[in-house]
């Protein structure tokens, strides 16, 4: 996830110090294709509701409309957005509040790189995990219930044993599978057929064809492994 930007989510950044709101935009657009930011808290209201991002950040003292008022509006009807407030040691009691109002968490000034990249790379995968959907890489995605490979939303054409295949290896992202368990899945309707190694290869060969370079590894005496984004 680290190496590819991350088109299918957005986030939203509501900062009135300049500076850090020019700071903190280049930093998220190193990892998100879409990022949309506003310099308060009525301005960002207005660009939640036209763009409806994912992940909004947002401060909790802003000009025309601070952020608590502004979340307390989109909770109204919205409960899903992810949302993470910017506060100063000085006004954790108002974190009381912000609870209330379904927050992913809160981050203290000064804010520190690695902690912002950490939580939002949590609540990425958190948001990719309720979407039933497994990221590969550039664009590409599998949709566990539809058992449908996508690249940038447009299908992928697979046989059937292709799906099996790749179900099983999503179903163990970053796990080595052995060719014998690989074969025993997609066979399963037929238990009594001999085990086939050039089946196995000629299958992954296939697959890979249709996959992003790197997403499946040959792991040498073992098997083959998935990694995703």
């Amino acid at each position: 996830m680290h190496n590819t930007k991350i088109s299918n989510i957005s986030v939203l950044i509501a900062e009135d110090e300049q500076k850090l709101l020019d700071s903190m935009t280049e930093y998220l657009q190193l990892f998100f294709e879409n990022v949309y930011r506003a310099k308060d808290g009525l301005e960002a209201y207005k660009v939640y509701k036209k763009q409806k991002p994912d992940i909004i950040i947002a401060d909790i003292h802003m000009p025309h409309l601070d952020g608590l008022s502004m979340i307390e509006k989109i909770r109204v009807n919205d409960k899903k957005t992810k949302i993470i407030i910017i506060t100063a040691h000085s006004e954790k009691d108002k974190l009381l509040q912000a609870i209330e109002l379904h927050l992913v968490k809160y981050l203290i000034k000064p804010i520190h790189s690695d902690t912002l990249k950490d939580l939002l790379f949590e609540v990425v995968e958190e948001l990719h995990q309720k979407d039933n959907h497994i990221y590969l890489k550039n664009g590409f995605y599998w949709d566990r219930a539809k058992k449908i490979l996508f690249r940038n939303k447009t299908e992928v054409s697979l046989k059937e044993k292709e799906k099996k295949a790749i179900s099983l290896f999503c179903s163990k992202a970053n796990q080595t599978i052995s060719a014998i368990d690989i074969y025993n899945h997609i066979y399963e309707d037929d238990p009594q057929r001999d085990f086939s190694s050039y089946a196995i290869t000629s299958l992954i060969k296939r697959i890979k064809s249709k996959l992003p370079l790197g997403t499946i590894e040959n792991v040498y005496g073992v098997g083959y492994i998935l990694r995703k984004r």
